[in-house]
C-alpha cells in the first residue's frame, strides 16, 4: 500500500499511473503513463484514440517488458478510473 508515501527508497518499489487527454489536429488522443516514483522516470506509456482498458494495459505491458524483472511487492498506484478497474487489467497485475 502506498499510504501517501511518494518517495520510495529505491527503483521499482512503487509505480504510479494515470491517463490524460491531448488535443491534436485529428481530435482527442489519450496518453497513459506509468512512472517510477523513485526516479520519476516514465517506465511505460501508450497512446490511443480511446480511453479504455487496452490503453492502460499497453502502458503496463511496456513497463513490464522494459523492466523485465518486476520485483514482488511492487506497489502499483492509479486512480480508480475505468481503464484500471477492469478484470483484464487486474489479472495482468498478479
Amino acid at each position: 500500500m502506498l499510504a501517501r508515501h511518494f518517495e520510495p527508497a529505491a527503483p521499482n518499489q512503487a509505480w504510479a499511473g494515470d491517463v490524460t487527454y491531448i488535443a491534436t489536429n485529428e481530435g482527442w488522443s489519450y496518453l497513459a503513463v506509468l512512472i517510477d516514483l523513485f526516479s520519476r522516470r516514465v517506465v511505460g506509456w501508450a497512446m490511443s484514440q480511446a480511453k479504455d482498458t487496452e490503453l492502460a494495459l499497453t502502458a503496463l505491458k511496456r513497463a513490464i517488458d522494459t523492466r523485465r524483472r518486476v520485483p514482488r511487492g511492487l506497489v502499483h498506484h492509479t486512480d480508480r478510473g475505468s481503464p484500471y478497474a477492469s478484470a483484464d487489467y487486474h489479472a495482468e497485475l498478479v
